[in-house]
């Protein structure tokens, strides 16, 4: 899949790049880095001066705050700027202050990092960077147009007789102006690189120097959350469409196929192509038997028709042991936590009906304060170590990627008390004609 670069350095990278707007939005960041750098040196001079004048007679001093802010409207404007060469935001959060009023808006910027940080930068960007931001441009961009619009200066300004080159050399001849033309315009596509490297290495000081380490960080983990909830929706759609296709296609074939060997097997004579007729069909059977169980295994229908307390209650029937299932659900989860706390509730029961002894179990739960809850509880040995498998550590992570909590209790002779949360609010109302 095409993806278009996001910033100037990927876009330096790929074939096209001299044909594309990049090399002119580099030029056009480091222009107005020049432009925007003189007017901070400005300001920030005056604002300096004025306060130090007035701090001989001690109304300055209070003045010089207004130096110290100085670093949070610069900084605002180069996070505009920088997105003419990286598409990415910069992040800048400031602290919201704990109260109304001018004086705790100022204790609070006073307080932060990030207001000293900006401040440096903007004293850095002051007096040192947009004079290379101007010296980029200066020699990349108009150095090179300079050269190429040689001819044009002939014509016009030298009245078709010389004209000057970068005002150091007189060019006399037509042939001449043309060639040095072609050597600028030459030099322009070279340039372009050179603003390309330029711009892309002002944009990384300024992200580094200015950017929120705690608001990139705290982005990157919602990032990080978000997509693994979107691989835990895709892995759920995935495990229904499995289900949806075994389900409509191989099962009905398999059922079509049994169907068929049964009425072969009455219609034939006894002998050994009834008997082998009859070992096909309880074969099939089997094999029908086995695919219902891996349908049931990757996604049961009766989840997806008539929801989690029908689905729980199917799985507790399906279990050697008798559990009793007593759920207060008055409407449906997402699917992905309706998933989620169905396997769980699964897990849990095979590892009663394997591993606990036990003589009876009981499933429960409900919605309550804007939460999911199931408890399965079992009478059984206890002691059940959830490190020894790899089904509840695998079904744990599947939690706590939907925010949820599983805690396991179980405590030498039992009982066994598995608990499972999720946050979530429920939608459509459940189907309980199951």
């Amino acid at each position: 899949m095409h993806m278009h670069p996001r910033n100037v350095w990927q876009a330096m990278s790929r074939p096209g790049f001299l044909l594309s707007a990049w090399p002119w939005r580099s030029a056009a960041y480091l222009l107005t880095g020049a432009v925007t750098g003189v007017a901070a040196l400005v300001g920030i001079a005056t604002v300096a001066a004025v306060c130090g004048a007035l701090a001989l007679v001690l109304v300055g001093l209070p003045l010089l705050v207004l130096v110290v802010l100085s670093g949070i409207p610069v900084a605002r404007v180069e996070r505009h700027r920088v997105r003419l060469v990286d598409r990415d935001p910069v992040s800048g959060r400031h602290q919201v202050p704990t109260a109304p009023g001018v004086w705790a808006w100022l204790t609070t910027r006073l307080r932060e990092q990030t207001t000293w940080r900006e401040l440096g930068y903007a004293l850095l960007f002051a007096g040192l960077l947009w004079p290379v931001d101007a010296l980029a441009v200066t020699v990349a961009l108009f150095v090179p147009l300079s050269m190429v619009a040689t001819p044009l200066l002939m014509a016009t300004v030298g009245d078709g007789h010389e004209a000057k080159v970068l005002k150091q050399w007189t060019v006399t001849t037509w042939p001449t102006a043309f060639g040095v033309a072609v050597l600028g315009l030459l030099l322009l596509f070279l340039c372009a690189y050179v603003l390309g490297v330029t711009a892309g290495a002002r944009a990384a000081l300024t992200r580094l120097l200015i950017a929120s380490r705690e608001g990139e960080l705290g982005a990157e983990v919602v990032e990080l959350a978000r997509s693994r909830v979107r691989l835990v929706d895709a892995f759920e759609a995935e495990r229904r469409r499995i289900e949806r296709d075994l389900h409509d296609g191989a099962q009905q074939r398999l059922v079509a196929l049994t169907l068929t060997l049964g009425l072969a097997r009455l219609d034939a004579p006894p002998g050994p192509l009834a008997d082998q007729l009859a070992k096909a069909h309880e074969e099939a059977g089997r094999a029908l038997a086995e695919l219902r169980e891996l349908i049931h295994g990757i996604h049961p229908k009766v989840l997806t028709d008539y929801g989690l307390h029908a689905a729980v209650s199917d799985a507790a029937d399906r279990c050697v042991v008798p559990v009793d299932v007593d759920l207060e659900l008055p409407g449906r989860p997402t699917r992905a936590v309706e998933s989620a706390a169905y396997f769980v509730v699964c897990e849990a029961l095979a590892n009663v009906a394997r591993h606990s002894g036990a003589d009876s179990a009981r499933v429960s739960g409900g919605h309550r304060d804007g939460r999911l809850f199931l408890e399965v509880r079992d009478d059984g040995r206890g002691g059940a170590d959830p490190s020894v498998g790899s089904g509840l550590t695998g079904l744990a992570d599947r939690v706590s990627v939907l925010d949820g909590r599983l805690a396991l209790t179980s405590p030498p002779g039992g009982p066994t008390l598995l608990r499972v949360e999720f946050p979530c609010q429920l939608t459509e109302a459940a189907d309980r004609s199951a």
